[in-house]
């Protein structure tokens, strides 16, 4: 990694710290530090199961429970049995907590509008495209893949978006009884391999291969959620899949797809697929690309 590049995110991290007051033990002038505060706002007006909660932010067991119980000697957080479990825990303002809660929210509108308000209207269109573009790619970097048990409930909700999607945009609509199988049984190793997409812990996209043996690997799959597109995670993705596929024995790639996927259709030809004749009756395939490894 260039070494000028880590210099100038440091610096920019800094520059931030000092610019929302995150070095203060009492930040935005109130009686806590960051991180509880941080908490706090993330717990939200509707609570938060306490595993969504630790995802969401990142911390460790240890960490959110020492976080949550200084804001509940503080009486602004109380718990509660989470929906449809009573052994797991949910995190919920007191009344005191909702006001501490829009407080903080009052005082970190004043924080931005110190930021924008010296500025001309030139420079603070500038300052507001670049912070949004800042964020986005940290979201990016942000989001990381694993392997998933493809009867898991978060890989359920990924292939039950990906279906609704296909019938939204293919010609003909998609009904997967029609479509060649990839079904769980199939992507569980070593048959196959499920990979999740997950920022702040939830999941914004999925990626599957069907091993054959000596044969060539199949990409089978592969999604990314609407509000998740734009950052480069198809890319990203699809390289993940490959690297497991190498990593498994396979030699080459195939994968078949609809007229309609514009987008993966230029993603996969920029990443070295090249279009080949049909090797399978998949139903709704156009195309029908491979790759060697």
């Amino acid at each position: 990694m260039d070494a000028m590049a880590i210099k100038q995110i440091r610096s920019f991290n800094r520059t931030v710290a000092e610019g929302i007051g995150a070095l203060d033990d009492r930040f935005l002038g109130r009686a806590r530090p960051m991180a509880e505060a941080r908490v706090l706002w993330e717990i939200g007006t509707a609570g938060a199961d306490l595993p969504g909660l630790r995802a969401r932010l990142g911390l460790d067991s240890a960490s959110l429970a020492r976080i949550l119980r200084s804001l509940e000697r503080q009486r602004l957080v109380r718990f509660a049995a989470a929906d449809g479990d009573r052994r797991a825990r949910r995190a919920v303002l007191t009344k005191t907590g909702l006001t501490e809660r829009a407080e903080l929210d009052r005082r970190s509108d004043a924080v931005a509008l110190r930021m924008l308000d010296p500025l001309s209207d030139q420079q603070r269109q500038a300052f507001v495209a670049a912070v949004a573009e800042v964020e986005r790619l940290l979201q990016a970097s942000m989001v990381h893949f694993a392997l998933e048990d493809p009867a898991s409930a978060d890989a359920r909700w990924c292939l039950a978006q990906y279906f609704d999607e296909l019938q939204a945009r293919f010609e003909t609509g998609f009904n997967p009884a029609r479509s060649l199988p990839a079904d769980a049984h199939e992507l569980t190793p070593p048959a196959g391999a499920l990979f999740i997409a997950r920022l702040r812990g939830r999941p914004v996209g999925c990626g599957a291969l069907k091993f054959h043996g000596s044969e060539p690997a199949e990409l089978k799959r592969m999604w990314i959620a609407s509000s998740a597109r734009g950052m480069g995670l198809g890319r990203r993705l699809l390289q993940a899949l490959e690297q497991h596929a190498r990593d498994a024995g396979a030699t080459m790639v195939r994968l078949e797809t609809n007229r309609a996927l514009t987008e993966a259709i230029a993603l996969y030809r920029r990443s070295g697929y090249v279009e080949v004749e049909a090797f399978n009756s998949e139903p709704y395939a156009h195309h029908w690309f491979e790759k060697i490894l």
